[in-house]
C-alpha cells in the first residue's frame, strides 16, 4: 500500500537511549513499508557539526543508510536544534536535505512541509535568535571552533533555552494564526505539515485549510502515516 511517513522532534541524545531504541525499531520494522520518509527537523537534540562522531551519530547514519538501500528515500528539513546538519552527514547516509519550506504533491494534495519554528512569530525573542544563528558567517565561525568549545556553547544554549521556555506562555510558543494563514496564501496550498510545537493534532481551519502538527517522541514514537485513502497518527 502507498504510504508516506512523517516524523519530527525526536531530540535524540546520548542521555536518552530509549529514544534511540524507538528510532531504531521504527527504521527497521516500520519505515521499510513506506514509499518515502520525511524527517521535519530536530532529529537530534543538538548538532555541533558534521565532524562530530559518536555511537549515537553512527547508529542514526546506519539506520538511514540501510533504509535508503532498501529503496525508501529519506528527506530532511532542518529543525531549530539541528540546523547545522550539513552535506557531509547527508552524503554519509544518503539523506536528502530540503529547504526551510518545501512543496510536495502528496497523493494529489499540494502540501507544504516545514519544521514549524518559522510559524511562531509571536515569539519575538526566538525569531531574533533564529535570524542570528542562520547567518552564514556566524555558522562558518562556529563550525571552525574546536569541537570541545562548540560543545560547551551548545550546552549553554540548551540550558538557556530551557530557562526561557519556563517564562513563556503556551500561546507564544505555539504557531501564530495570522502567520499560518499568510503562509497558506503565499504558497497557494490548503495543507501544511510541520513539527516544532510538539502538539500532535490535525487542525481543520475554515474555509478549507488543514494544518497537521507532528508530535514529539517520548514514551512512544509519534508517526504520521499518509496514504491516498487516509491521514492518521500511529505509534
Amino acid at each position: 500500500m502507498m504510504t508516506t511517513y512523517f516524523i519530527a522532534d525526536l531530540h535524540l541524545a546520548e542521555d536518552r537511549p530509549h529514544l534511540t531504541q524507538l528510532f531504531v525499531d521504527f527504521m527497521q520494522h516500520k519505515a521499510p513499508q513506506a514509499e518515502q520518509l520525511y524527517i521535519l527537523g530536530d532529529l537530534f537534540d543538538f548538532w555541533i557539526g558534521d565532524d562530530e562522531n559518536s555511537l549515537l551519530i553512527e547508529t542514526v547514519k546506519t539506520q538511514i543508510r540501510n533504509l535508503v538501500k532498501q529503496g525508501v528515500p529519506c528527506y530532511f528539513i532542518h529543525g531549530n536544534r539541528d540546523f547545522l546538519i550539513g552535506k557531509k552527514f547527508a552524503q554519509d547516509c544518503g539523506l536528502i536535505l530540503l529547504p526551510t519550506y518545501h512543496l510536495i504533491d502528496l497523493y494529489g494534495q499540494k502540501t507544504l512541509l516545514c519544521h514549524g519554528d518559522t510559524l511562531c512569530t509571536d515569539d519575538v525573542n526566538y525569531q531574533r535568535y533564529r535570524k542570528k544563528v542562520h547567518q552564514k558567517w556566524r555558522q562558518w565561525l562556529f563550525l571552525h571552533l574546536p569541537l570541545k568549545i562548540r560543545l560547551k556553547i551548545a550546552t549553554k544554549i540548551r540550558k538557556k533555552s530551557k530557562q526561557d521556555k519556563l517564562q513563556k506562555t503556551n500561546e507564544i510558543m505555539d504557531v501564530t494564526p495570522k502567520t499560518v494563514l499568510q503562509i497558506f496564501q503565499q504558497f497557494n496550498v490548503n495543507q501544511i505539515i510541520h513539527g516544532h510545537t510538539h502538539r500532535q493534532n490535525i487542525h481543520k481551519i475554515p474555509p478549507h485549510f488543514t494544518r497537521i502538527v507532528l508530535g514529539d517522541w517520548g514514551d512512544d514514537a509519534s508517526i504520521l502515516a499518509v496514504s491516498p485513502q487516509e491521514i492518521k497518527f500511529i505509534k
